[in-house]
């Protein structure tokens, strides 16, 4: 069966159903959620052959249509049941959830081959399939490069149709503030901007002299945002927003630079930024009405539950310095600046708590004592999730070793500039997320993988799609299903689909597969 990722029960059978100009389409109930889910299928059917099948509402089940129907499983909220044979196909969910995933199988085993008929076919089968893990999720940083409202929509489009359920969309850093807060213009008209350095290497970046003129970057304005939110919506894509703090808030200096706790000169990084030793400072409570009134304007934007606050990377000697941040230890009895972290993170949680959203954080918000409610993203590969499961926390898995997409996929040499690293596709299909040292019960606080493409070195979404391309279709295979890895029979599907891709003038590497 060619669907990435994998149904986790399948059965085939010879012969097809065939999709004619007569075949109807049942959907039960049909009220405007389940419509507006099963609309991508007849889109992509008129896609495919022109043909604009007809929608009926129908509590009885008829032979020669294709029908959608919500029904009790026991495959949970995002699992289905898909029979096809030759006079029907049924698809049964208990949720719209449900039904959307399913039809994502319908759609990659469509085929038209002129050879056997003018019309479509879907090969015969019966599929019972859910995922493995809650979280199934992809960032995307678009502060080191922007990327327009078209490319955010492709991107999740790219999820939906490998059943992610997650965007990660990393907005702020040292390069660039790329959300609109109205409460503070400055954000737009200085974070969102910084001097381009065109050609030049991400580490050879003269920083920004004074005076010189900012041309490069951009934001997305709250309408855009709602925009995107809504489209990821209708595909059953979260987002996810991130707002880096304490540290990687350059930008932010740039606009405000009382907010430092050395109140110098600051502009929005052009290029790497390293050791990233400017920070937002503890000691001051100005920083903490800046951060409230704009977590007030992002929750009212976004939906989701989690808010992720980064924390990842906070540089403290500038803490270790300022009268303010020790001030701030003494008063809180608190030990040390890690601890100062910790109570940074915890003001800003609570603060988030009392409106009903709980916090997401890199791993590094470990740091201190901080709330099991808080929920760690692993990034450096190197156990930090077993200390975060065994101390009570839900934990996303993302090890650079694996996840990271933004590294090398090929022999550097014939491949575009990367970070560093090396991640094939085989690398990625044979990440385990669950580490072996937990038991059972502990396993069921990993939530889930996700990829993470860092966008220093991929300035058009043309490198953006090389990137996670097909790299995307193995940690897809590794968040839905839980079944015995089979190398060969995954590259056969990878391969199907990528002529696809061809077909779409979608970009990816061609040569990731390593040489055996």
């Amino acid at each position: 069966m060619d669907i990435i990722p994998k149904p986790y029960h399948y059965e085939e059978f010879p012969g097809f159903f065939m999709i004619l100009p007569k075949t109807m389409i049942r959907v039960f109930p049909a009220n405007q959620t389940v419509l507006r889910t099963v609309k991508h299928f007849t889109d992509k059917i008129y896609e495919l052959s022109e043909i604009n099948l007809p929608i009926v509402e129908n509590k009885n089940f008829s032979s020669f249509t294709i029908n959608f129907q919500i029904s009790k499983t026991d495959l949970g909220k995002e699992g289905y049941k898909l029979n096809i044979n030759a006079r029907y196909i049924l698809l049964e969910a208990e949720t719209e959830i449900g039904l959307f995933y399913g039809i994502q199988s319908l759609i990659q085993i469509i085929f038209k081959d002129l050879k056997y008929s003018p019309y479509l076919m879907i090969p015969t089968a019966k599929i019972e399939d859910k995922p493995r893990f809650e979280w199934r999720g992809m960032l995307l940083d678009v502060s080191r490069h922007f990327f327009d409202v078209d490319f955010i929509k492709r991107y999740i489009d790219y999820l939906s149709m490998f059943k992610f359920n997650i965007f990660h969309w990393h907005l702020t850093d040292d390069n660039g503030w790329r959300i609109e807060i109205k409460k503070y213009p400055e954000l737009q008209k200085i974070s969102a901007w910084r001097a381009e350095r065109k050609g030049i290497d991400w580490r050879d970046c003269e920083p920004q002299k004074p005076n010189e003129k900012t041309n490069y970057g951009g934001y997305y304005s709250q309408k855009e945002i709602k925009e995107i939110i809504e489209y990821a919506a209708e595909r059953h894509v979260t987002i996810i927003p991130e707002i880096e703090m304490p540290g990687h808030s350059l930008e932010v200096l740039a606009a405000f630079p009382d907010l430092s706790c050395s109140k110098g000169q600051y502009y929005v990084a052009t290029g790497a930024y390293w050791p990233n030793k400017d920070i937002l400072c503890a000691g001051n409570d100005a920083v903490f009405e800046f951060l409230e009134n704009v977590l007030d304007e992002v929750v009212e934007l976004f939906p989701t539950k989690y808010i992720h606050i980064g924390g990842d990377e906070a540089n403290k000697a500038e803490w270790k310095k300022c009268n303010l941040c020790q001030k701030r230890i003494k008063e809180e009895n608190l030990k040390d600046e890690n601890d100062l972290q910790s109570w940074f993170i915890k003001k800003i949680a609570d603060y988030l708590s009392k409106k009903g959203k709980q916090i997401i954080g890199w791993e590094e918000i470990l740091e201190g004592n901080i709330s099991t409610d808080s929920i760690i993203m692993s990034w450096k590969g190197k156990s930090v999730e077993i200390e975060a499961v065994k101390s009570g926390h839900k934990v996303v898995m993302c090890p650079q070793t694996h996840c990271y997409f933004d590294h090398y996929q090929a022999d550097p040499s014939n491949e575009p500039v990367a970070i560093g690293g090396f991640t094939d596709l085989k690398k990625v299909y044979d990440f385990n997320p669950i580490p072996k040292e937990l038991d059972k019960k502990e396993s069921e606080y990993i939530l889930g993988v996700q990829g993470n493409l860092w966008t220093e070195w991929i300035d058009s979404s043309e490198h953006a799609e090389y990137m996670i391309f097909p790299r995307m279709m193995a940690l897809a295979e590794i968040a839905w299903n839980n079944q015995e890895k089979n190398w060969e029979d995954f590259k056969r599907r990878v391969n199907r689909e990528l002529k696809e891709f061809d077909k779409k003038n979608i970009n990816y590497c061609n040569h990731s597969f390593p040489e055996e």
